[in-house]
């Protein structure tokens, strides 16, 4: 079995002391602290249950007090629990990447796909590259699974949308009379048996298809960069390539990072054109 790592990323000097940073995903939110660049606690909640997110924020407030006031950053792909969230508090108090600050990151999407492309996605990449300097694979597996390649000099390129696997299963069983209705399990990894029965035959299929489509992408971006890049996991759902050799980091907070970097790099460009 390939263990995963975790990694939280080297500290690096910050102007931000303290932050709060929130991820808003189409089921899930992630809310994380940092301080002085370095994740001291990160946490998920229900995207649908802005009662608890708010309360969190509001929790990880008084963890600050007698270091800082922090910056509250949020970001995301659910505007309808963002506008939510930003107006359980004062005006001004919580920053929207891409309304109040910029996501800076280099790309060659069309602009169709700088239209349109999730700020999940972007922020990953950001974060990605902070932390390994180098050409990745990114593959954030949630509600749904991008795979998107960063080269090295951190230029986002873009990459794949798939279902990701409840979605997955939740369609077989919806589209189909007989197939039931099944949430994720990881497969043996110790087996190479076929599946056996309707359950385990339809396990064994989404986790081929994840494990095979991530695969068959970063063979497509190895050509198109001409060298293999690195693969880096995501997301709810990461523990589905535990088991791929393929995947070299796993860090399931990515989006925190990338939303902390984003921000510190957008409040730097303002001091730089204020001066």
């Amino acid at each position: 079995m390939n263990e995963p790592t975790i990694n939280t990323g080297p500290e690096d000097a910050s102007t931000i002391e303290s932050l709060i940073a929130i991820a808003v995903g189409n089921t899930r939110t992630q809310i994380g602290s940092f301080l002085r660049a370095e994740s001291t606690s990160h946490a998920s909640v229900d995207s649908d249950d802005t009662e608890s997110i708010v309360r969190m924020v509001r929790d990880r407030m008084v963890g600050f007090q007698g270091v800082s006031d922090p910056v509250i950053a949020i970001a995301g792909v659910h505007p309808s629990v963002i506008d939510e969230v930003q107006s359980s508090f004062n005006p001004g108090a919580v920053i929207r990447l891409g309304v109040d600050l910029p996501i800076d990151i280099q790309h060659t999407l069309t602009e169709s796909g700088e239209r349109t492309v999730g700020q999940d996605r972007l922020l990953c990449a950001i974060g990605a590259f902070h932390l390994f300097k180098q050409a990745c694979v990114v593959v954030d597996a949630g509600t749904a699974i991008t795979a998107d390649f960063i080269d090295g000099e951190g230029v986002f390129h873009g990459g794949a949308i798939m279902p990701g696997v409840g979605m997955m299963l939740e369609s077989m069983h919806e589209k189909t009379v007989a197939l039931p209705s099944l949430k994720y399990e990881r497969i043996d990894p110790e087996s190479n048996d076929p599946g056996k029965q309707t359950e385990s035959a339809m396990l064994l299929g989404v986790t081929a298809s994840a494990c095979g489509a991530v695969r068959w992408l970063t063979e497509r971006y190895a050509e198109f960069f001409d060298g293999y890049p690195k693969v880096v996991a995501t997301g709810g759902d990461l523990g589905i390539f535990e088991d791929d050799e393929l995947v070299e980091s796993f860090v399931p907070d990515l989006q925190l990072v990338g939303l902390r970097v984003a921000c510190e790099r957008a409040m730097q460009l303002d001091d730089g054109n204020e001066e």
